[in-house]
């Protein structure tokens, strides 16, 4: 398989953050986050991003996810979609996003 093969495989589709609300059962503190992602429906998420965000700031929020890597559940919440980001220097995960908008659920290629 050539690495663009393998890219392939892995399904990154752009949603919108619809609901947001402290997840009370984690150990690290995190949110509960409802993605709206057009055409594949809302999509539950568990998501470490208290450091830098609040869920009054994360509603409306278009966000990258990969969708197609399975279902975890994290304390008690089903998380079926991993919403991307990446650490600043200091380690505090900032969310991938989008430049301008774009029909939700298309998929990154």
């Amino acid at each position: 398989m050539t690495p663009y093969e393998a890219f392939q495989l892995l399904e990154l589709r752009v949603g919108r953050i619809q609901k947001a609300e402290p997840h009370q059962k984690t150990r690290k503190p995190s949110y509960k986050l409802w993605v709206d992602l057009g055409e594949f429906g809302t999509k539950q998420s568990s998501a470490q991003l208290t450091d830098l965000y609040t869920p009054e700031t994360l509603v409306g929020r278009m966000v990258i996810c990969a969708t197609n890597l399975g279902e975890r559940n994290i304390v008690g919440f089903q998380s079926e979609v991993l919403v991307l980001g990446l650490p600043d220097a200091q380690g505090r995960v900032v969310l991938l996003a989008v430049e301008r908008e774009v029909p939700l659920g298309g998929r990154v290629y």
